[in-house]
């Protein structure tokens, strides 16, 4: 997409899902709100087909996919309890540091 002749960047954002099962799924999209009814209506993920999602817990944007990438990559080396953690503490939308 182009804007005044400069190439305009949608941001890419991290999102976690809580499943009925309570496990927690982590995904990367442009658009969370399509990505998320299409995990609720089976057409997301394999893993959401079979541990069917409940709720959204945690949203945060990222300037790039690569961006958004890494940050997945760190948060699915978390357990439960930290994702958690990490959800409740996303309010001021920051990203995950390093470890």
């Amino acid at each position: 997409m182009f804007e005044g002749g400069a190439k305009v960047r949608k941001p890419w954002f991290l999102y976690l899902i809580e499943c009925a099962d309570c496990n927690i799924y982590t995904g990367i999209a442009v658009d969370v709100a399509a990505r998320y009814a299409a995990h609720l209506a089976g057409t997301g993920a394999r893993y959401t087909r079979a541990h069917r999602p409940q709720k959204l817990l945690a949203v945060v944007e990222f300037p790039t996919q690569s961006s958004a990438l890494q940050a997945e990559y760190r948060i699915k080396q978390m357990t439960a309890r930290e994702k958690r953690e990490f959800a409740r503490g996303t309010k001021s939308r920051r990203a995950p540091s390093r470890r």
